[in-house]
């Protein structure tokens, strides 16, 4: 396969490019410094992404994916170049980028309600609004009923989706998910990746999605990004197309049968193996 950056299409959505959420990284790299010695994790970076794309970031384990996503998310700065959103430049983090880690990050004394209204209640919305927004966000993500429950009083996908509830609240332009379902079993993980895609149906948020899953790359995603062992960067930008693909359509794990997406999936799977050297 060779080793070249493609260029991706339009993405697969019915949403117009919105300059001010369009993210853009320009020359963006990442260095690490250990007394004498520095480590490249991230080579100097373009890239450009879409309102209302679904990225998936891909790569051998030390790739420099996790350091990207830090990187857009604000906590941690570039070494070099800039990371945009629309005219703004990203600085630190902001509610405007939501992430969702690989670890529910919830706080156990709070409720699951209480976790959710964290973010409004931090920026002053009264009671009865913050709870209202609550209980929607949380409907929305499949766990009505559960919202006085203590978290470790969830399943791991439960706590997962109270996660991106409490993301969700802050109505973000971008979610960041960070191997959000690489602890969970083949089951559960199968039913998040639905309902994520669902969710991203309705709520028409752009996100960037990291997995060590080729498999889940190509299921979830508008547009795989491979990216090189370290020092990191975008070998391949795939813009991803399946059978019964639509606006409105959510995909069913059923697609994964079929000879489009194996060829897929093989494909980044080579890209990824020869990237690994």
């Amino acid at each position: 396969m060779t080793d070249q950056t493609t260029t991706p299409d339009k993405a697969a959505t019915d949403i117009e490019p919105d300059l001010r959420n369009r993210l853009t990284l320009t020359a963006v790299g990442q260095t690490y410094s250990s007394g004498s010695d520095e480590v490249v994790a991230l080579a100097p970076t373009d890239l450009t992404i879409d309102p209302g794309e679904f990225v998936c970031l891909v790569g051998p384990s030390g790739c420099g994916k996790t350091t990207l996503l830090q990187i857009i998310a604000g906590f941690l700065e570039p070494t070099s170049g800039t990371v945009m959103m629309g005219s703004t430049h990203v600085r630190g983090p902001s509610p405007d980028r939501g992430v969702v880690f690989q670890a529910p990050t919830l706080y156990p004394w709070m409720s699951v309600r209480g976790n959710v209204e964290f973010g409004p209640r931090s920026r002053g919305v009264g009671k009865a609004q913050r709870r209202e927004m609550a209980d929607t966000m949380l409907e929305t993500v499949g766990l009505t009923g559960f919202g006085d429950r203590r978290p470790y009083e969830l399943s791991g996908g439960m706590q997962q989706r109270a996660q991106i509830a409490r993301v969700l609240v802050n109505n973000p332009r971008i979610i960041l998910m960070d191997e959000p379902y690489g602890a969970l079993d083949p089951l559960t993980r199968e039913r998040l990746q639905v309902e994520l895609l669902s969710l991203w149906r309705r709520e028409r948020k752009t996100v960037i999605f990291v997995t060590h899953s080729v498999e889940e790359a190509v299921f979830l995603s508008t547009r795989v990004l491979v990216m090189s062992a370290r020092p990191g960067r975008v070998i391949i930008d795939r813009r991803i197309e399946l059978p019964g693909d639509g606006p409105e359509v959510v995909r069913s794990p059923a697609v994964i049968a079929t000879s489009e997406f194996q060829q897929l999936k093989l494909e980044l799977a080579e890209a990824i193996y020869a990237a690994h050297g």
